[in-house]
């Protein structure tokens, strides 16, 4: 108002910009205001060089976003190493603010499902003591150990948020871990295997591969 020189009932906010009742010329940026904002000799002597706002926003319901993985497995019997061959994924966290943050946050709870999926494992031994307390020991995926990520995903936005916008953060991580261990599971069907604890490491595969072959025999 002290920049429009009007009082503050005589404002109109719209389209991003400040105007005056009746004088729609007369009007200001937030991007103008912002930069007055930081020119004390151009305020009022009772207020501070500084812009801020406080809202608070309850939504009439949950966002549920969604979305579908599959994962491409071969698994070497001989030595119990599974080999990621293809991934994709699709998913919806309704409107696309950033893309790049979107992919990024996918991309990265993909690789930490699978890590949890088939390498990481807190082992402790008879006496209490932390047997994988180092990177040593506690296996994570590597670049190399990865396919290549394809990722998609559709906008639906939803109707209980201005925005239309619904989390994503964890989308990578519940749609990657049980899509890797299935497929790992039906790759092994023909040789009886119906269930795998995970991490599903290579150990454990090929001792409960060679437990199969005993009852077999």
């Amino acid at each position: 108002s002290h920049l429009l020189e009007v009082d503050a009932d005589d404002l109109v906010f719209s389209d991003g910009r400040f105007s005056v009742k009746g004088v729609p010329r007369k009007r200001l940026t937030i991007k103008q205001i912002a930069q007055e904002a930081h020119q004390p000799g151009r305020l009022p002597k009772k207020i501070g060089p500084d812009l801020a706002g406080e809202s608070q926003f309850e939504p009439s319901n949950f966002t549920f976003p969604f979305g579908t993985h599959i994962c491409v497995v071969e698994v070497e019997t001989q030595s119990g190493r599974v080999e990621l061959k293809r991934y994709v994924a699709v998913d919806d966290c309704g409107k696309v603010i950033n893309p790049l943050l979107v992919d990024g946050q996918i991309q990265g709870g993909i690789v930490q499902g699978l890590g949890q999926a088939l390498y990481e494992e807190v082992v402790y031994d008879e006496h209490g003591q932390l047997l994988t307390g180092s990177l040593m020991d506690y296996a994570l995926p590597r670049a190399g150990d990865l396919p290549r990520l394809n990722l998609t995903r559709t906008e639906t936005p939803t109707p209980v948020n201005p925005l239309g916008i619904k989390g994503i953060g964890e989308a990578g991580t519940i749609g990657s871990t049980p899509a890797v261990v299935n497929a790992v599971v039906d790759a092994l069907t023909p040789f009886g295997v119906t269930h795998i604890d995970m991490p599903l490491t290579p150990q454990k595969i090929w001792r409960l591969l060679k437990e199969k072959e005993k009852v077999k025999s």
